[in-house]
């Protein structure tokens, strides 16, 4: 037995030491950038509190492999003026770019000039497609308009009158609008669709859709909506009409927590933001790395991208009074010891 284990013993350091030994002459490089390697994130509307914890953890990635990343975008919701900040960072001829499109069809052309440059693009929360960004993270937006379907139906005993606010154009708020209003109709079939407006992520606009659903239809008991500004106005509204009509929305800030606390919001579906930028982080750079990646297929005779991952589902939760407490941004800071997106 003594010479049987001897013998593993013997075989183990024969072959951890040739192992050693190969690594020793051929060294794998690590997961480190080079001195001042910079990755960029490009948003629209670049003051909504939704991009803030994505950023965060993309830094948190860059700061691990020692890169640097900047935040950059528009202050006004204009596809034009974002693709012209996509553009000034293109010029600085940067490691990657993590971007939100506010539109698909107008960043082809710029996606796929920053690939012939050799600059890697993943999409996250939005996606372009039919362009040849390599990645594209994201929280399924057909489930995401699923559950809230199913929690306001629920809540409803599955019967009643419901309404929804959209914001028609920007690719993820379709989603989850046309996967709400679907799962209605397959699983919930005694809700009934009464009304849509648009109130284009505008609260204003909102508020005003909603007073004038509620007068067509007083026994209105929901509204949905694909992002966050417009149920402020829409939970204005509500509060005026007497407080019956569930406001369920996607996405979070310390506003909508407020409301959700205080009962104005029945609640909302929010995407998991931090794992977005952190895996949107570690995309980039492997993306950035094309040559250290040696799949077996064929990428070498057709010239793509060998670290193209098509999708990634970053997941989502359901925010209700239960747990609002764990999605505030100052409090997650404040876990975190940082000072936020312009540290």
């Amino acid at each position: 037995m003594k010479k049987l284990l001897a013998g593993v013993c013997l075989s183990a350091m024969v072959v951890f030491g040739g192992v050693q030994q190969a690594s020793a002459e051929e060294p794998i490089p690590p997961f480190r950038c080079t001195p001042g390697e910079t990755f960029y994130m490009n948003v629209m509307v670049s003051g909504v509190e939704y991009w803030f914890p994505v950023y965060e953890m993309m830094k948190q990635a860059a700061q691990q492999m020692g890169c640097k990343t900047v935040y950059t975008g528009t202050p006004e919701y204009d596809v034009n003026k974002q693709l012209a900040s996509f553009e000034q960072i293109l010029a600085k001829k940067p490691a990657g770019i993590l971007l939100h499109p506010m539109n698909p069809d107008p960043f082809i052309e710029p996606i796929n000039r920053a690939a012939e440059m050799g600059i890697p693009v993943v999409t996250f929360a939005a996606d372009s497609p039919q362009s040849n960004r390599v990645s594209f993270i994201t929280s399924d937006n057909y489930r995401e308009g699923q559950y809230a379907a199913d929690t306001i139906a629920k809540d409803m005993g599955g019967k009643g009158k419901y309404a929804v606010l959209e914001n028609p154009g920007q690719d993820n708020h379709d989603r989850r609008v046309q996967a709400f209003i679907q799962r209605m109709k397959d699983k919930w079939p005694d809700m009934e669709l009464v009304s849509r407006a648009a109130s284009n992520t505008d609260a204003v606009k909102a508020y005003n859709a909603l007073m004038s659903m509620a007068q067509g239809n007083p026994d209105l008991g929901a509204v949905f909506m694909p992002e966050a500004t417009s149920a402020l106005g829409a939970a204005q509204a509500a509060k005026e009409l007497g407080g019956n009509i569930r406001v369920f929305n996607a996405d979070v800030n310390a506003k909508i927590l407020d409301m959700i606390k205080a009962g104005d919001v029945f609640g909302a579906v929010n995407p998991n933001q931090g794992v977005q930028g952190y895996m949107g982080m570690m995309l980039l750079y492997m993306a950035s790395r094309k040559d250290q990646i040696d799949p077996m297929n064929d990428y070498a005779r057709s010239g793509f991208n060998p670290m193209s991952v098509p999708f990634l589902d970053n997941g989502f939760s359901i925010v209700s009074k239960l747990n609002a407490d764990d999605f505030y941004w100052d409090k997650y800071l404040q876990r975190r010891g940082t000072e936020g997106i312009n540290e």
